[in-house]
């Protein structure tokens, strides 16, 4: 097969991954309250984030579960996009619209308080403290409608944007800095 042909040919395995995330944000914005794969991970992250923000007082203590949640995945696709590999990027940037479904789903739940918490049933609601000293509680279900929202915007975007990395051309290996 003639080299120059198959640098400008999109590359196949991209292709089929951009297609499995176009897949999978569809089921994420299909069935936003299921759980997936990359879920414990999100959990595990968000727990990891009071202890880390604690040192910043209370409301930071408990926002910091859902920073640490959301700025993980934002960090790999920020590295991602500076060490130009944008496909990987846009997989982050996948995990961060996902992960935003999640924070959705808890936000809805600030006053409800039916989701089952890590400390059991005793334990502190996130959102239930926040939304209460922000003054929004009563407003749960519309800041969870643009939380949602916003993950669905960066879904949309990370697919878009595999789908670019995917058909974009080989580059070619003279080109390259050596």
């Amino acid at each position: 097969m003639n080299s120059r042909i198959s640098r400008s040919a999109p590359r196949p395995l991209r292709c089929a991954g951009a297609a499995a995330l176009a897949l999978w944000a569809v089921s994420v914005v299909r069935a936003p309250d299921a759980w997936r794969f990359i879920d414990g991970v999100n959990l595990l992250l968000h727990e990891a984030g009071h202890p880390v923000f604690g040192f910043f007082g209370e409301f930071m203590t408990v926002l910091g579960g859902t920073l640490m949640q959301l700025l993980f995945p934002l960090a790999f696709a920020v590295h991602f996009h500076r060490s130009r590999q944008p496909f990987a990027a846009a997989v982050s940037l996948a995990w961060l619209g996902e992960s935003l479904f999640n924070v959705a789903r808890y936000a809805a739940d600030a006053r409800a308080r039916l989701l089952p918490l890590v400390g059991g049933d005793d334990a502190g609601h996130d959102w239930e403290y926040l939304l209460t000293r922000l003054g929004l509680m009563e407003s749960d279900q519309a800041v969870a409608q643009g939380i949602r929202a916003a993950g669905a915007v960066l879904l949309l975007l990370a697919v878009l944007r595999a789908m670019q990395a995917a058909l974009a051309p080989a580059p070619d290996p003279a080109a390259e800095p050596g």
